[in-house]
């Protein structure tokens, strides 16, 4: 049960990407917001400033629909992971906290690799991989891995970084093509780590 007296009425709400895992966003809710968020499954919030509820998006068209909701272990504070209908900052930023760049973007790539499986468009190097199959895409993680080993022992940062990076993308449309997630790789290295 959330606890709305603790802050005079008001907890505050962190909004995150419900598949990147990118922080959005923080706000602030009423009891009458919260009721309102779940009812409709779009964040609402208690403007402060303009002392009414206010829907993320009912200006900009940029909603953000809600996927999940967790309490916090003192029953005061909310985190809900979300579908952003578009950026989430008010000066058109993916998100309120400017960061150097999107840490989670191999999220963001496995999302876009997804969606070129399910709507494959002329001319997408995804959907021609995997059109070729599992034995090609297989094919070009494996020579991705020998120019990434390559490009480590001989060749400058900048070639190694390239190299990498053609490794990863292949690893993650690898992957789609198994159906296999990241959370599921991600998971595994974690319960290795304990």
């Amino acid at each position: 049960m959330i606890d709305f007296d603790k802050s005079n009425g008001l907890i505050p709400v962190i909004i995150q990407h419900h598949q990147t895992l990118e922080v959005l966003m923080l706000g602030y809710m009423n009891e009458e917001a919260w009721l309102k968020t779940k009812k409709e499954k779009r964040v609402t919030f208690y403007s402060r400033s303009k002392q009414r509820l206010w829907t993320k998006g009912e200006e900009s068209g940029n909603y953000l629909t809600v996927k999940s909701s967790y309490l916090d272990c003192d029953n005061d504070t909310l985190l809900i992971k979300v579908k952003p209908a578009g950026p989430t900052c008010h000066t058109g930023s993916r998100s309120c906290f400017q960061t150097e760049y999107n840490q989670n973007f191999l999220f963001e790539l496995e999302q876009i690799i997804t969606s070129r499986y399910e709507n494959p468009t002329e001319g997408s190097y995804v959907a021609k991989l995997h059109k070729k199959g599992i034995n090609k895409i297989a094919q070009k993680v494996g020579e991705e891995a020998v120019e990434t080993v390559i490009a480590a022992l001989k060749e400058t940062e900048k070639d190694f970084i390239n190299e990498s990076s053609d490794l990863l993308f292949h690893l993650l449309v690898l992957l789609q093509e198994k159906k296999v997630s990241l959370k599921k790789i991600a998971k595994n290295l974690e319960s290795r780590h304990r």
